[in-house]
Formats: structure tokens, C-alpha cells, sequence
């Protein structure tokens, strides 16, 4: 009876053993820790997941970045100038033009101009009566006084424009070298060209006027010249 029972023990125990051992082998591939089961490839799997799901989140915030610089480069580039000299320059022309305007006696117009050469350089002018020489004479030499103060005063405005030209020159310069964006930088290349317009114009005006006095005073003596000749002729034939 005790033999049987023993023997029953044994082959129970051999069960036992060939069942656990097994699942000893297998427990690197399983590893149990307080009831969690650890399966190292599932786990280097679930690592590598999360790596590229960051690298993605990485790859994200870089292209946001990019965009936020590239709006703020748009921006920069979008800002209008903060100085103008449009009306400074502007006032500058206006001041030229006033002075042409106020032109003495021959305007610069060209029917004013014609009729006061038929009245007193050219024609008839030349050849009336004693009085009526001598008026013209007058009036010529008037004009060519009065085209010489206005020469005079067209040069004195443009040398007055010229400190208010450096004062401009000077800001736009510094302007375009601290433009933050291409709006800025094309907005003080455009008000440099109107700079250089303005300096052009008063430069046409003064040549302008000057060129008017000596043509009007080259005109009086030609006008004077051809008197000459007639109170000559008048005096022969008396």
C-alpha cells in the first residue's frame, strides 16, 4: 500500500517537473515581474513607434518656423517707409516755378514773347519816328535789366535748394541702409530719383533764365545795331 502510494508521488512529481520546466525555459522571451507580463520585443517596437512619432512632431514645429519666418520676412518686406521727402521736394519745385513765373516785362510764354519782339526788336520798331525809336530803345534795355534780376533770382532759389537737397539726400540715404524690406529699400531708391528730378529742374530753370538774358540782351544789340543804321541812313539822306 505504502509502495503504491509512493510510487503515485513519484510519477506526480516527475509530472511536475516536466510541466514547469518549459515555461523556465521560456521565460526570457515572457518575463513576469510582480504579475506584468515584459515582452522585450513588443517593447523595443513600441520605442521605436514613439521615436518617430517625436521625429514627426519635430518635423512638424520646423515647417510652422519656417512659416512664421517667411510671414515675418513678407512682413518686412510689405512695411512702407517711415520717412518722406515728397513734400519737402515738392515745395522745392513750387518755389522754382513761382520765380519763373514772376518773369519781368518778356514772359516765358511764346506768344508774349513774339508780340514784343514786333513791337520793339524787329520791323517797324526799327524805323519810326524819332520818339518812337527812343521808347523802344528804353524798353529793350528794360527787358534785358529785368531778364538779368530775374537770372539773378532763379540762381538764388536753386542755391537755397541746395542745403535743402543735402538734408534730404542725407535721410534717404540712411534710410535705405536700415530698410528692413524691400518695399522700404524701393521706396527710398524711387524718393532719391524724385532728388535727383528736383536738383534736374532747378537746373533746367537756372539755365533757363540765364539763356533768357543773353538772348534778350544779345536781341538789344542787334535791335541797337540796326537803329544805328537807320538814324545813319536818315542823317545822309538829310
Amino acid at each position: 500500500m505504502k509502495s503504491l502510494a509512493l510510487r503515485r508521488a513519484l510519477m506526480a512529481g516527475a509530472l511536475a517537473v516536466s510541466t514547469v520546466t518549459p515555461m523556465l525555459i521560456a521565460a526570457p522571451a515572457h518575463a513576469q515581474f510582480g504579475g506584468i507580463v515584459y515582452d522585450p520585443s513588443n517593447y523595443a517596437q513600441n520605442v521605436l513607434t514613439a521615436a518617430r512619432s517625436l521625429q514627426q512632431i519635430n518635423n512638424q514645429i520646423q515647417q510652422i518656423q519656417n512659416q512664421a519666418t517667411s510671414l515675418l520676412n513678407e512682413a518686412r518686406n510689405l512695411t512702407s517707409l517711415p520717412f518722406s521727402s515728397l513734400a519737402t521736394l515738392q515745395q522745392q519745385v513750387r518755389r522754382t516755378q513761382q520765380l519763373l513765373g514772376q518773369a519781368q516785362r518778356i514772359a516765358y510764354d511764346v506768344q508774349n514773347i513774339q508780340q514784343a519782339f514786333n513791337g520793339r526788336y524787329t520791323g517797324t520798331a526799327l524805323t519810326g519816328d524819332h520818339a518812337q525809336m527812343v521808347a523802344n530803345a528804353n524798353a529793350r534795355w528794360e527787358d534785358s535789366v529785368g531778364a538779368f534780376e530775374d537770372a539773378l533770382k532763379v540762381q538764388a532759389g536753386a542755391v537755397g535748394n541746395i542745403e535743402g537737397a543735402r538734408t534730404s539726400m542725407d535721410s534717404l540715404v540712411s534710410a535705405s541702409q536700415s530698410a528692413t524690406g524691400a518695399l522700404q529699400a524701393a521706396q527710398a531708391g524711387n524718393q532719391l530719383l524724385a532728388l535727383q528730378s528736383q536738383q534736374l529742374a532747378d537746373l533746367t530753370a537756372t539755365v533757363a533764365a540765364q539763356g533768357r538774358a543773353q538772348a534778350l540782351e544779345s536781341a538789344r544789340q542787334a535791335a541797337e545795331e540796326a537803329e544805328g543804321r537807320e538814324r545813319f541812313r536818315r542823317f545822309m539822306g538829310n
